[in-house]
């Protein structure tokens, strides 16, 4: 009993150490002031995901990225910041924060009840809507109730098929249809223009970065239904309890709106979708808890 005692209070005492700076031994009891202080971060994006967070060369491209990078620089008072980017699935993101493999995420990082238990959320920076993409010579799926006995993608990591599967409260429409496995979103994509699934719905912004993606390398046509039937809040996780570094990030977000920035780079990602049309004013922000 001791030796198990001793192991509860060693492991409850990792828990509630700081974050650490890279190549040294320093912590600190923020991500911001470990911004401010060091001068460098650890942000966790998604890779796989065009128009939000794609790895094309030596660090991810997409609306998030610019996100984190304007967030990050606010947070360091406008000074630079050495970024180092680490790809976050939906799979491993709550575990990436709370064992320090990254320090902050921006990963079309919807907020949840389950999620707020065990991850502090900045923002949202955007509210996006859960649609459903096809293939484009696809009649037979014309709103999300026709979804009924159809193979539908469950990307790992992510709760978007249990809007589709599941009734209120976690789900929305209560349909019985078949779930595809899939890693990501990408591979969903995938299974959707070889015809191993016939839909993939989760983010109007994700489905409509894959769709010009698709077009833009003459790839499998797809098509957006355009029926929203959600709303999906992405936030910024941090580790559960840094409210300090939450509250800095939600200032960072009200100026961004402010100035325009979240104006021009939703144009300049989704511009060419139809059907989209970038945001005027901050959302409400969640309790920094």
């Amino acid at each position: 009993m001791r030796v198990r005692r001793i192991g509860a209070v060693l492991a409850a005492a990792a828990m509630t150490l700081g974050v650490a700076a890279c190549g040294g031994d320093k912590t600190y009891d923020s991500v911001a002031d470990k911004v401010q202080d060091a001068k460098q971060v650890v942000v966790g994006t998604k890779w796989d995901q065009p128009g939000l967070g794609l790895k094309k060369g030596a660090e991810p491209e997409g609306f998030d990225v610019d996100v984190a990078k304007y967030v990050i620089k606010e947070l360091a008072g406008g000074q630079d910041v050495d970024i180092t980017w680490k790809e976050s699935a939906s799979s491993n993101r709550e575990a990436f924060l709370a064992n320090g493999t990254v320090d902050i995420i921006f990963a079309s990082y919807s907020i949840t009840e389950s999620r707020k238990e065990k991850v502090t959320f900045g923002g949202p920076y955007i509210v996006a809507h859960q649609d459903v993409m096809v293939r484009g010579d696809d009649s037979s799926i014309s709103k999300p109730t026709d979804l009924k006995d159809k193979r539908i993608c469950q990307a790992a990591g992510s709760n978007s098929y249990k809007r589709i599967t599941d009734p209120p409260p976690d789900g929305e429409l209560d349909i019985d249809a078949e779930l595809v496995g899939a890693a990501n979103y990408s591979e969903c994509v995938a299974k959707l223009g070889g015809n191993n699934l016939d839909a993939v719905t989760t983010d109007d912004l994700i489905l409509a970065g894959f769709a010009t993606q698709a077009a833009e390398q003459g790839g499998a046509s797809f098509k957006i239904l355009g029926q929203p039937f959600t709303d999906e809040k992405y936030g910024v996780g941090l580790k559960k309890g840094d409210t300090k570094t939450c509250e800095a990030v939600n200032a960072a977000i009200t100026k961004m709106y402010q100035d325009g920035t979240v104006q021009q780079l939703f144009t300049k990602w989704f511009g060419k979708a139809q059907g989209l049309s970038a945001p005027t004013a901050a959302p409400s922000f969640e309790p920094c808890a």
